[in-house]
């Protein structure tokens, strides 16, 4: 009898930040939502999703500074953290074709990782900030607990306008200038992740706390992780 997979169960997962130097100022990818798609059907969002098993077999060539791992494990089970980093490489690598990787020889722990081994990188996360989470509301037909990490697409292994390598899951890619992104049809969280880039970005990357949009059948609220 084939496994019974309860969609409605909060599953971890990895949303990817990519922002760049602009005319007007800093711009971030995104891409659109199909309309069959059973979660935000044709929003723009960034670039990301659950958290695979084969995820935890990956061995990353490089690794996010202090901060952000320490922050990772103080709120997320410690041995659960190399997944959450590798599944955001692997998330920006499926739906973006962009490799945040270094050049190496590299074996794929699994078929889903089989094309970015064949890219001649090894996955890296070096260079990723964790800046935001959120739990997706109760009643929806997919609930995550995603935590965002931002990263310059100076990290980016090629040209990160080379999206010839993506899978069909986003459509209309583009870099977007953050002072044009509310115009786009967008998920409520990613209107209020956008309100805390611009001041971030001028900082450096590298949030003095984490806000934490919690929803669960107890508390739903923003929270900030030292």
């Amino acid at each position: 009898m084939a496994e019974t997979i309860d969609k409605t169960a909060i599953r971890d997962a990895s949303t990817v930040i990519l922002w760049r130097k602009g005319r007007a100022g800093p711009e971030v990818l995104m891409g659109q939502r199909g309309s069959g798609a059973a979660f935000m059907p044709n929003k723009f969002v960034f670039p990301g999703g659950a958290i695979d098993a084969a995820d935890a077999e990956v061995k990353l060539a490089g690794k996010p500074d202090g901060t952000c791992l320490r922050r990772l494990a103080i709120e997320a089970d410690p041995a659960r953290v190399p997944a959450l980093l590798a599944g955001a490489v692997r998330e920006v690598w499926e739906e973006t074709g962009l490799v945040l990787g270094r050049k190496a020889d590299w074996e794929a722990p699994n078929p889903d990782w089989a094309g970015f081994a064949a890219s001649g990188f090894a996955p890296s996360a070096a260079g990723l900030s964790y800046v935001f989470r959120a739990i997706t509301p109760p009643g929806r037909p997919r609930r995550f607990d995603a935590r965002f990490f931002l990263v310059s697409a100076g990290a980016v292994q090629g040209d990160p306008e080379d999206f010839t390598h993506a899978c069909d899951e986003l459509r209309h890619l583009q870099w977007i200038p953050l002072v044009s992104a509310r115009d786009f049809d967008l998920p409520f969280i990613t209107e209020v992740v956008l309100a805390e880039l611009a001041p971030l970005i001028a900082r450096g990357g590298l949030p003095k706390t984490v806000p934490f949009v919690r929803n669960d059948d107890v508390v739903s609220g923003i929270t900030r992780l030292a």
